[in-house]
């Protein structure tokens, strides 16, 4: 695994509609490797290795969560809305960075009842003393992140923004790793998922492909008391049945699920009943697309410390090279 990479990807500064950041990092990690690069009006990354064959797209998100200041008040104190989807029972405490490096720190009001505890009640402290001295380091409309340190190890990775870094990590690995493709391939890394798969959308109908994956995490499900699904980290790569964006065709799946075994590639199936991916988008562009999922079990997502397993992602590199050497 490359580690420096896939911290730096993880780093990199992307909440959806502010993607310029990552997609630098992606570009400069997959140039050499693709013959074809440009971006289409929304901002998708689409870099094409030229192959005779039906045309295959790979979809992974660059964009992540985030927040977006809405109001300062007298005080200095930050009122924000969200970027993508946050529990606000869980986002107390976080450290958040601004694209110019000003830190904060998300906290809440105090309430008599938690029943009355919402996102309306959060608020981003900077440690200014006032609405003068928080409009010299952050203003109106400007976006802020997680900001937590990358950890990766032999086992796990732990890290804010693995949802979808992870993904579009896969898809630059496995464009160094592949030697004989059978696609002509579209790598295409797309922006605004997380508030509608818009990215999706716009480069599905660019790409046009015949057939199309997409490259996303899902919830593993194995921790204490959490709902019953096939996921699992450390399972391999999981091959996507549904989602509620949704269903994968069956002709697909069982194209992934007969790479995976012909080539001894550890894998698990997904089914997932909440969130969705950009093959939903892709899915409906104009004819009809024929889609498919290969997903990283995750816990934690849309969290500060998202975690999956080593080996999971590295099946899935494999799973995705041998895929696109093997004709459906």
């Amino acid at each position: 695994m490359d580690k420096k990479l896939l911290e730096k990807m993880c780093q990199a500064y992307g909440p959806s509609g502010f993607e310029c950041g990552i997609s630098a990092v992606i570009e400069e990690s997959i140039k050499d490797y693709v013959d074809e690069i440009s971006r289409d009006v929304l901002g998708n990354l689409i870099c094409r290795k030229k192959a005779d064959g039906p045309k295959m797209m790979l979809a992974g998100h660059m964009d992540q969560i985030g927040f977006l200041i809405s109001h300062i008040d007298d005080e200095g104190f930050l009122r924000f809305a969200t970027i993508g989807g946050f529990n606000p029972q869980l986002i107390q405490n976080q450290r958040v960075r601004f694209e110019n490096g000003t830190i904060g720190v998300i906290r809440g009001e105090r309430v008599d009842e938690p029943k009355d505890f919402n996102m309306t009640k959060l608020y981003i402290d900077i440690g200014v003393a006032d609405k003068a001295a928080a409009e010299k380091k952050v203003k109106i409309g400007d976006t802020c992140i997680y900001a937590n340190d990358t950890f990766i190890n032999d086992d796990i990775i732990m890290t804010p923004a693995l949802d979808d870094r992870i993904g579009c990590y896969i898809m630059v690995e496995a464009a160094k790793k592949l030697k004989n493709p059978v696609y002509d391939t579209y790598f295409v890394f797309t922006v605004q998922e997380e508030i509608g798969l818009k990215g999706g959308r716009t480069s599905g109908y660019t790409v046009d492909p015949d057939i199309a994956l997409s490259f996303d995490v899902t919830g593993s499900a194995d921790t204490p008391n959490c709902l019953k699904a096939p996921m699992k980290m450390g399972k391999g790569a999981a091959i996507k049945i549904k989602d509620s964006s949704h269903i994968c065709a069956p002709e697909v799946v069982n194209y992934l699920e007969k790479v995976a075994v012909d080539n001894n590639i550890p894998h698990q199936f997904e089914i997932l009943t909440a969130g969705g991916t950009d093959s939903g988008a892709i899915q409906m562009t104009k004819g009809g697309v024929k889609v498919g999922v290969i997903s990283v079990p995750s816990r934690y997502i849309h969290s500060d410390n998202e975690m999956c397993s080593v080996s999971d992602v590295e099946n899935c590199i494999d799973l995705t090279v041998k895929v696109l050497e093997t004709k459906m």
